[in-house]
C-alpha cells in the first residue's frame, strides 16, 4: 500500500500545480469581471488554498506513506483523506452537471479520468484506513 500512497503523492502534487493554470484556462479575468470584487478574490484565494491543501496531502503521502499505513494516527488520517476524496467523487456526479461534458469528446475524457482518479484515491485511503 505504501507504493500506492507514494504514487498518489506524486499525482496530488501534480494536481496542485495544475491549479496554477485554472485562471487563464477558464478565462476567469473575463468571466469573473461582472462579480463583486470580494467574490472574484474568493475564487482566487480558495483556488490557492485548495491547491495548497492538495499539494500538502501529496507531500504527506510521498514522505510519510509508511506512517500512514502502519500507525493508528496514520490510518485515522487516511480515513479522513478517504472521506475528503469520497466527497469530491460525489461532487463529480451529483454537483457538476453532465451538460458540461456529455457529447464533448475532450470533456468526457476529462470526466472519466477524474472520476477514475477520485475512485482510486477514495479506495486507497479507505483501504489504508480500515484495512
Amino acid at each position: 500500500m505504501t507504493q500506492h500512497l507514494e504514487w498518489i503523492g506524486v499525482l496530488l502534487i501534480v494536481l496542485a500545480c495544475v491549479h496554477a493554470v485554472f485562471p487563464s484556462y477558464f478565462d476567469w479575468k473575463n468571466d469573473l469581471r461582472p462579480l463583486q470584487q470580494i467574490n472574484r478574490q474568493v475564487m482566487y484565494v480558495h483556488t490557492f488554498f485548495i491547491a495548497l491543501t492538495v499539494g500538502l496531502m501529496g507531500l504527506l503521502c510521498l514522505l510519510a506513506a509508511d506512517e500512514l499505513v502502519s500507525t493508528p494516527l496514520g490510518r485515522m488520517i487516511s480515513v479522513g483523506l478517504g472521506i475528503f476524496w469520497g466527497c469530491r467523487l460525489f461532487a463529480q456526479f451529483f454537483v457538476y452537471s453532465s451538460e458540461l461534458w456529455r457529447g464533448k469528446r475532450f470533456e468526457t475524457l476529462v470526466h472519466i479520468v477524474f472520476s477514475a482518479t477520485w475512485i482510486y484515491l477514495t479506495g486507497v485511503f479507505l483501504w489504508v484506513g480500515f484495512g
